[in-house]
C-alpha cells in the first residue's frame, strides 16, 4: 500500500511543500531542520508527556456511547477530546509547539483561530510558560466567539479583529503571516492545524498523534484488538483528523470517513467544502486543494462552524482524498446542528458544532453490527450554545423548543 506520510522533501503526492515569502525563507528552513532533532530528542519527549499527563489530563477517556450505538447498528466509541485541558484536542498542538519555541530561543508568539479553541490553547501554554502572545481572529468569529475571545483575554493574550475578506479563519492566517514577515528573527507562529508550509503539517499531526496512539491500547482493552473498522473526524484545516488516523493511516483494514462543511450545500456559494468543490491551488504557503476561482482567487469559505470555515485543506488529507484512502463527506448547517443536538440528548454530550459535522456523517453511513466505528469528539460545545440556540428549529425532534 502507499504509504501516506509526508517525504523529506515536505509533500504528500503532489500536495504540500513550502511556498513562503523570501523574508521567511530562513525561519521555515531553520524550523525544518530544527523540528524532527527537537521532538525525538529524550528531553522534549519527557517534558511533552509530563505536560500532557498532568496539565492537559490525558489519556483522554474512550467512551461507548450505548444509545447512539443502539440508534446507528455497530459498536460506537467517543474519544473525548473535548475534555482536555481547555475543552479540546488544540491543547495537544500548542503545547508541543511551544516546548518548540523555547528550544528554538524564540520570545514572541502568534496564532490564528477560527472557533477560538486554538486561540485559547495557545494563550494558555503562553501563560503557563510566560510568553508574549498575539492571536489573530477574524471580526466575524470575534462576534460568534464572544467567550473565547474573553478567555484569551484572560490568559494575557492580545486578540487582534482581522477585518479583510469575509474576517474569518483564512483572514486571520493571512494575517498572522503578515505579522511573522515583520518579525522574523523573536517570533514563532503556532499553527493550528495540518496547513501552511513544511514542516507544519507534520508537526501539528505529529503532536495530535497521540489521539490514535492512545486508541491502540484504549481498543485492545475494550474489544481486544489495537484497530476499529471505522475513524470518524470532522475535517477543517485537518489537525484532530490527522490525529485520529495517523497510527492508521496506512493499515488497510481501518476505513475513514471524514466530514467537512458543507454550509448551504455543495451546489451554493455557501459552502466550505474544499475536497468536494476545490481544485489544486497554493494557500498559506503549501500546495493542496483550495476553492478559487478560475484566476486563482480564494473564495469566500461559509459555514456555521467557525472552526471548519477554511477554503483549504492540509495537504495530507488533500492527497488522501484524491487517492481514495479516505471517503470525506459534505455535511451541511442542517444536518450538524441536528447532529449536535442528537448527541445531546442520546448520551448528554453537548459537542462542539465541529464535533457535530462527524456526528452527522454517521447517517450517511451503513454499519454491521459487530463494526467497531471511533468517533473523536473533538472539542466540547459550551462555546457555541447561542449558535444551537438560534438555530433550534432545525432540531425539533429532540424536544419542544
Amino acid at each position: 500500500m502507499e504509504n501516506f506520510f509526508v517525504d523529506e522533501q515536505g509533500f504528500y503526492g503532489n500536495f504540500g511543500g513550502a511556498y513562503v515569502p523570501e523574508i521567511l525563507y530562513k525561519c521555515v528552513h531553520d524550523l525544518q531542520d530544527a523540528y524532527i532533532p527537537i521532538i525525538e530528542s529524550d528531553e522534549f519527549k519527557k517534558e511533552y508527556r509530563a505536560l500532557l499527563r498532568d496539565y492537559v489530563g490525558r489519556p483522554s477517556p474512550l467512551y461507548f456511547a450505548k444509545r447512539m450505538s443502539e440508534k446507528y447498528g455497530c459498536r460506537l466509541f467517543l474519544k473525548r477530546e473535548d475534555l482536555n485541558h481547555t475543552g479540546a484536542h488544540k491543547i495537544n498542538n500548542t503545547i508541543g509547539q511551544i516546548l518548540m519555541a523555547k528550544k528554538m530561543g524564540k520570545t514572541r508568539i502568534i496564532a490564528e483561530t477560527g472557533a477560538g479553541q486554538h486561540g485559547v490553547a495557545t494563550a494558555t501554554v503562553c501563560a503557563l510558560m510566560n510568553m508574549q502572545c498575539e492571536v489573530f481572529m477574524g471580526k466575524t468569529d470575534v462576534e460568534r466567539q464572544h467567550t473565547n475571545v474573553e478567555r484569551m483575554r484572560m490568559l494575557g493574550a492580545t486578540v487582534h479583529p482581522v477585518t479583510t475578506g469575509n474576517m474569518t479563519l483564512s483572514d486571520a492566517c493571512s494575517e498572522a503571516i503578515r505579522d511573522w514577515c515583520c518579525h522574523p528573527q523573536d517570533t514563532f507562529y503556532i499553527v493550528g492545524s495540518t496547513m501552511g508550509p513544511h514542516p507544519y503539517p507534520d508537526i501539528v499531526a505529529r503532536m495530535q498523534s497521540v489521539i490514535s496512539e492512545e486508541l491502540k491500547w484504549q481498543l485492545e482493552e475494550k474489544v481486544g484488538r489495537d484497530h476499529p473498522d471505522y475513524l470518524v473526524a470532522c475535517l477543517g484545516g485537518g489537525s484532530n483528523a490527522a490525529g485520529t488516523i495517523y497510527h492508521y493511516i496506512n493499515d488497510e483494514r481501518v476505513k475513514i470517513i471524514l466530514a467537512e462543511a458543507g454550509g448551504h450545500g455543495i451546489d451554493t456559494d455557501y459552502t466550505a467544502a474544499t475536497i468536494h468543490c476545490g481544485t489544486e491551488g497554493i494557500i498559506h504557503g503549501a500546495r493542496t486543494l483550495v476553492m478559487q476561482t478560475d484566476d486563482g482567487q480564494i473564495k469566500e469559505a461559509f459555514t456555521i462552524s467557525a472552526g471548519l470555515d477554511y477554503p483549504g485543506i492540509g495537504p495530507m488529507h488533500a492527497n488522501m482524498a484524491v487517492k481514495k484512502r479516505s471517503t470525506v463527506l459534505a455535511i451541511n448547517d442542517d444536518e450538524a446542528i441536528y447532529a449536535g443536538y442528537e448527541l445531546t440528548r442520546l448520551e448528554g454530550i453537548i459537542p462542539a458544532i465541529e464535533s457535530a459535522h462527524a456526528v452527522a456523517a454517521l447517517k450517511k453511513v451503513t454499519f454491521q453490527p459487530d463494526d467497531v466505528v471511533v468517533l473523536t469528539v473533538s472539542g466540547r460545545g459550551d462555546k457555541d450554545v447561542q449558535t444551537y440556540l438560534n438555530n433550534k428549529d432545525l432540531a425539533k425532534e429532540y424536544g419542544d423548543f
